[in-house]
């Protein structure tokens, strides 16, 4: 700080570039990272990326009954939003930290 309490701005905007650094670099990391979400004692199986993409489906033939295409539909909806959790869950890990130092920043709104 500068005497008189105003922040020292180039300070402050070198803390604010590291900051963007590593939630990119975060973000990449999420993009590239792959959790697994599953239905019906694994008779589907959700393949995500840590950003939520939905990157695969297997549907073991057990599962498939045509006579009852709703319960398969049940069951991948299951799987995605199970992987989808999961997602949710590494990005809180892997950004949470980065976010909440924002608010460490004195003149950011967080």
């Amino acid at each position: 700080m500068i005497p008189g309490g105003q922040p020292n701005m180039q300070q402050l905007f070198q803390q604010a570039q590291k900051m963007q650094q590593d939630l990119a670099a975060a973000q990449e990391e999420l993009a590239r990272t792959h959790v697994e979400g599953t239905a019906g004692g694994g008779l589907v199986k959700a393949t995500v990326t840590g950003a939520g993409e939905l990157q695969g489906l297997v549907i073991d033939p057990k599962a498939v009954d045509p006579e009852d295409t709703e319960t398969l539909a049940d069951l991948v909806l299951a799987a995605v939003r199970d992987a989808n959790q999961s997602a949710q869950q590494l990005q809180q890990q892997k950004l949470g930290p980065l976010t909440q130092g924002l608010g460490g920043i004195p003149g950011l709104p967080f």
